[in-house]
């Protein structure tokens, strides 16, 4: 493991103290208390909720209700949430502060996403800066003391970028960090993130911490973006899927330990294991969880032996009870596989054109039906 030449310190982000300057990035479908919990069990740092509408989140339904629970073992509680329109994200974050339902709260503009973009949101929304202004003035008063963030991308594509504009209005509303996935949302996943780009970031946004997304695989990718960059912490997202002991690496690491965990085929079965039990307390379903833990079963054993025959049959699990039978059929003494099981994981896309809302490019601020277009876009519980 490198030594890292940059001095890294505890991350203070508002009154949250993190020893280990890493935060689990909000992922759809993915980051539920289920998820956090069991990185937590692995390793430190700030565990986020996946993408929750706001607009969901104000009219109470009943899965955005869900989502926003946190397990009391959990703390600090940190919630994600997804908006386009000003008052209801105040509205939402006003809620959450209210009924004491958050520790910490991140806004998200970095979904690129088509069903997202297409309607101003996400990574397409800073764009506009007399929106992404008010909304991060608005949703930071209501926040008061709990300490509100931003997520976002380097812009819409190389032409059109706004992450340095976007850090600065974040700042002046007093956001307590800004993290920046260094993509556009044209390149969604896919290619090289570019890491120069936080460097400028760190440059521009000298008040508060600057954190880093994109290709962090590993505790050593941490080290070398904090070095190569000097942000004071790093987010890290596809690199965990099925790799929840990832984050252990990176306490180790950013402590100046050298541990690294190589699981046995069943370390890595017992975790496998371990994620299906709480996704079943977490949907309160036996069936549920077994039917959400299917899409994990790829991550978890990426380059281990395991039979197409057996994965598909994991990938079509009812019960715990069957899951037990078919992970007891693994070779448990198998070892770690070394870099087959390491690496980039999860779907990277393609590099294309974003989707947009017609006009949208023509101006830096909000004109014509732009605003009738958003409407439209927060209807689903989550935002990814």
């Amino acid at each position: 493991m490198p030594t890292i030449t940059t001095p890294v310190r505890p991350l203070s982000i508002g009154p949250i103290e993190l020893e280990v300057p890493v935060v689990l990035a909000p992922m759809a479908g993915i980051t539920n208390t289920a998820f956090r919990r069991l990185c937590r069990e692995y390793g430190a740092g700030l565990y986020v909720s996946e993408m929750i509408t706001s607009r969901a989140l104000v009219e109470r339904t009943p899965e955005s209700m869900r989502l926003i629970r946190h397990h009391e073992s959990e703390t600090p509680r940190s919630i994600q949430l997804y908006g386009v329109d000003p008052k209801t994200v105040a509205e939402a974050v006003t809620m959450l502060v209210a009924e004491d339902r958050a520790d910490h709260i991140d806004l998200n503009f970095g979904c690129p996403v088509p069903k997202v973009t297409r309607k101003g949101g996400g990574a397409a929304l800073p764009w506009k800066t007399d929106l992404f202004r008010a909304i991060v003035e608005g949703a930071t008063r209501a926040a008061g003391d709990v300490p509100l963030t931003i997520k976002m991308r380097k812009g819409i594509d190389g032409d059109h970028l706004t992450y340095l504009e976007a850090g600065r209005i974040a700042e002046g509303a007093g956001v307590a960090s800004v993290a920046l996935h260094a993509r556009t949302a044209s390149e969604f996943y896919s290619g090289q993130a570019d890491w120069s780009a936080i460097t400028k970031l760190k440059e521009t946004v000298t008040s508060v911490p600057v954190l880093g997304n994109g290709d962090i695989w590993s505790a050593d990718d941490a080290l070398r973006m904090v070095d190569e960059t000097g942000c004071d912490g790093v987010v890290v997202g596809r690199g965990c899927l099925g790799r929840p002991w990832l984050f252990g690496d990176l306490a180790s690491a950013f402590r100046g330990g050298h541990r690294k965990a190589e699981p046995t085929l069943g370390e890595v079965a017992t975790a496998f294991r371990r994620h299906a039990e709480l996704l079943a307390e977490f949907f309160e379903s036996e069936e549920r969880g077994c039917r959400d833990i299917r899409k994990h079963v790829a991550w978890y054993f990426k380059g281990y032996p395991v039979g197409g025959e057996l994965r598909a049959k994991l990938a079509t699990v009812e019960s715990l009870a069957q899951l037990d039978e078919l992970l007891g059929t693994l070779d448990a003494d198998t070892p770690y596989p070394g870099e087959g099981a390491e690496g980039p994981r999860g779907r990277a896309g393609t590099p294309k054109r974003p989707a947009l809302p017609d006009g949208w490019l023509d101006s830096r601020e909000l004109v014509g039906d732009d605003r009738a277009r958003l409407v439209d876009a927060e209807l689903d519980t989550s935002g990814g």
